[in-house]
């Protein structure tokens, strides 16, 4: 048996500080598995199912459990997102390494997710905006927020419960607890600058529907520089 611990990247370690003592995990889109292999070494687990689409992901999931000793420990199954977990089977629940919009189908599809009995873990590698709005629109709220810098890229980390949440414009693109977080003002000045770009892009086309969604950009962006100017107020820059 392998002794050591697998090396968890930057965003896997804070989704990993995360879990619960205790949980009952399923990782969606497990790939290397590296997340539930490292917390059942830990004692973190009651339990460990590891999804994945794909055949070749998953077998590389249980290669690593194999190496590490654990794969009599954690529940591997190929299914489409949470197709193949039960809503008792788990009351955590972690959905990271892919766009914002998977995400989102993944959980429209289980909305038992939603029940009052899980904690999501939530890390979009890209459309985090198409996220935090289905979330704000479907019975779930952002409990707390965070952004971890990994291999150059910042990306948000999400803990999500059910609840209500009304989330303005800029914390739709901008992120909805970030004030406090190192990395905000960076974050909000590369969404800034990525919507500027799109109107920029729009407002070379013509016809009433681009510039209807150029002025709806701008509005977002004016939001996003009123979170950056709190940002900097509670920051000291």
């Amino acid at each position: 048996m392998n002794t050591r611990k697998p090396e968890l990247s930057a965003r896997l370690h804070l989704l990993a500080d995360w879990v619960p003592q205790g949980a009952a995990l399923a990782d969606v889109g497990t790939d290397h598995a590296y997340l539930p292999v490292w917390l059942t070494l830990e004692g973190r687990l009651r339990s460990a199912i590891a999804c994945d689409l794909r055949p070749g992901p998953l077998s590389r999931g249980q290669d690593t459990a194999r190496r590490f000793g654990v794969l009599e420990r954690i529940d591997f199954r190929l299914c489409d997102g949470l197709a193949g977990v039960g809503a008792k089977e788990a009351d955590t629940v972690v959905i990271a390494g892919m766009g914002g919009e998977n995400i989102v189908f993944i959980l429209a599809a289980a909305p038992w997710t939603a029940d009052g009995s899980h904690t999501l873990l939530l890390q979009p590698q890209s459309r985090a905006e198409e996220l935090r709005t289905f979330l704000s629109t479907n019975g779930y709220a952002i409990h707390r927020e965070r952004l971890v810098e990994d291999r150059g890229t910042i990306y948000p980390v999400l803990e999500v419960r059910p609840g209500h949440q009304s989330l303005s414009p800029g914390q739709i693109y901008g992120g909805a607890h970030l004030t406090g977080d190192p990395l905000g003002g960076r974050y909000l000045v590369e969404q800034i600058l990525r919507l500027q770009a799109a109107v920029a892009g729009l407002n070379r086309g013509s016809g009433p529907e681009t510039w209807e969604k150029a002025d709806r950009l701008r509005d977002v962006i004016e939001s996003l520089l009123e979170l950056w100017e709190e940002w900097r107020h509670a920051n000291g820059s």
